[in-house]
């Protein structure tokens, strides 16, 4: 399951951000091929390699290990058609998942607004 929300959300950054696998692939170190194996599914990223993506892309490892909250259409899309499942846990409507670089004071903040927002999903 893991290399499958791995996978959407390397595609969605890279949708994100104008970025094509063979940029991602000169970026990360990582071969044009071994991406194209890890997208279907026949490739099995190491730690290393998943982190030489993530870096590539500047975000955190842990959020592209995280569930993804893409929807069926959009895994289908940015999967090149491919059939990927709806992961379970994917926010619903109207919640985004952000991450970013904040001050102590801003991340306080932020802190509040996550366990408010965890409160209203978790009474459903």
């Amino acid at each position: 399951m893991y290399s499958q929300i791995f996978l959407t959300n390397v595609l969605r950054l890279l949708d994100e951000r104008g970025m094509t696998r063979q940029e991602l692939s000169e970026a990360s170190g990582v071969s044009i091929s071994f991406l194209s194996d890890i997208a279907n599914d026949k490739g099995n990223p190491s730690l290393d390699t998943m982190e030489a993506i993530a870096a590539s892309l500047n975000a955190p490892l842990p959020m592209l290990l995280e569930v993804t909250d893409l929807d069926h259409e959009s895994l289908i899309e940015l999967g090149g058609g491919r059939p990927v499942t709806t992961l379970p846990n994917a926010l619903p409507a109207g919640f985004v998942r952000v991450w970013a670089i904040v001050t102590e004071h801003q991340a306080f903040q932020v802190r509040k607004w996550d366990e408010a927002a965890k409160k209203k999903l978790a009474k459903g």
